[in-house]
């Protein structure tokens, strides 16, 4: 059933990889059923609603990916989604949590249309394809970077440089350099299910050392998502504020979850000989699917995950691996002490290392005409550094336009490219 479903052969993989390799998913991504909660619970909302809400979310988007899209990729509420949600709209604009929580509603429905009329494709298809492949190299640094600042390993210095080098003496980057170590000699050893027996490892290490807490009980039923469930406003739906709110989470939507499928698709060596993404309507229709019923169950926008990266580097190829990560999300529903007791340093050591494998296509980039090299550079650069991977490609794409126009290769440029280069100078510049 799996074979003839999945087409696990023609795509040079088996259940149990697929399986591992979900696994190894969700274990680099479980800590968006603390962190998302803890975001938008400053919005105001029930922390215990949100993380119900954020699981089903993840539930329901990654079983789409996996069923109807059959991509190896999950989906849950996006990092910097939420940010924006809580700290712009909420708290920087003074409007409620509904009111942000009815924006999510709506940026959902437009996707749903857009992605229906393959809007949302043709800009995927518009990327030049060595922006797609600086994509993966950038996505790679960004998670990489995540890592390091997860484990303390880098941290933001008052008053100095922009990052440093934290302090290496303390537990949580101690533990989390034990799990590099370890996870690196697994890797090089060809050891199957390596991240994520390096996850598990260091989890265990963190005990003595007082990072990893064992809860008192692992099973416990789903808080209530009633304070959160379509808990909408409608009263300044027709305001400019609600206007410029839905224009900017629409574009950091599009192109977070844009960078990711191409990203991850280029790593799994998914993108065809056009540099398309396979099946790429069907994901971003389940992304679209999912925004609009996260809404309703009462947590930010989703977006498809770069910690899919984890997955692929562990095998994962078909939508099977994506089915796994949401039987996880459905197990965490119910044993969310046992899987919220997994500390941020031991997942830290497989978000590096994926940063690694995620920088292959590099390899393929056009380094020789600076009219390709020179956006690919910044695709690659803006992302870990702005914190952002629609920043990244904003750039890239603004870059690549004006390089191109600037030295006469005007053909090289589609109708569509400009439109989107366009698109970015206005989002930055009015």
């Amino acid at each position: 059933m799996f074979e003839s479903f999945f087409k696990l052969k023609e795509n040079n993989t088996n259940i149990k990889t697929e399986i591992l390799a979900g696994i190894t998913t969700f274990m680099t991504m479980a800590y968006i059923l603390v962190v998302n909660p803890a975001i938008l619970s400053q919005a105001g909302m029930d922390f215990g609603a949100v993380f119900t809400a954020t699981a089903l979310a993840a539930i329901i988007t990654t079983l789409l990916m996996g069923l109807y899209a059959k991509l190896p990729f999950a989906a849950a509420p996006g990092m910097g989604l939420n940010a924006f949600f809580a700290f712009t709209v909420v708290k920087g604009m003074g409007y409620s949590w509904n009111f942000a929580l009815t924006a999510v509603l709506l940026e959902g429905i437009i996707f749903i249309f857009l992605t229906a009329f393959n809007v949302r494709e043709a800009i995927i298809n518009c990327i030049p394809l060595n922006i797609k492949k600086a994509i993966s190299v950038g996505i790679g640094l960004f998670i990489a970077f995540i890592g390091l600042d997860n484990a303390k390993i880098v941290i933001h210095q008052e008053g100095g440089t922009i990052v440093a080098l934290g302090n290496l003496k303390e537990p949580i980057a101690l533990l989390a350099i034990i799990g590099i170590v370890i996870t690196s000699i697994l890797i090089a050893r060809n050891v199957k299910g390596a991240l994520l027996i390096g996850i598990i490892i260091t989890t265990i290490i963190g005990l003595p050392m007082g990072i990893t807490k064992v809860p008192v009980s692992f099973v416990s039923m789903p808080p209530s998502i009633k304070s959160t469930f379509m808990q909408f406003e409608w009263n300044h739906v027709f305001s400019l504020d609600m206007l410029v709110v839905l224009f900017t989470l629409l574009f950091m939507d599009l192109f977070d979850t844009i960078g990711t499928l191409v990203g991850v698709a280029t790593k799994a060596n998914m993108i065809d000989e056009k540099g398309n993404v396979p099946r790429a309507k069907h994901a971003l229709l389940a992304d679209a699917i999912g925004t609009t019923l996260g809404a309703v169950f009462g947590t930010s926008a989703v977006t498809a995950y770069v910690e899919s990266a984890s997955g692929v580097a562990e095998g994962g190829r078909t939508g099977l691996t994506a089915v796994s990560t949401a039987v996880m999300f459905i197990i965490a529903l119910f044993l969310s002490p046992l899987f919220i007791m997994i500390p941020s340093p031991a997942t830290a050591p497989a978000l590096i290392l994926v940063g690694l494998f995620m920088l292959e296509p590099i390899k393929e980039i056009d380094l020789v005409d600076f009219t390709e090299a020179i956006p690919a550079f910044f695709t690659i650069i803006i992302m870990p550094l702005a914190y952002s991977i629609s920043d990244g490609i904003a750039f890239g794409m603004i870059s690549y336009v004006l390089i191109k126009v600037a030295t006469g290769k005007f053909k090289d440029v589609s109708l569509a490219t400009y439109i989107i280069g366009a698109l970015f100078l206005l989002k930055f510049f009015i």
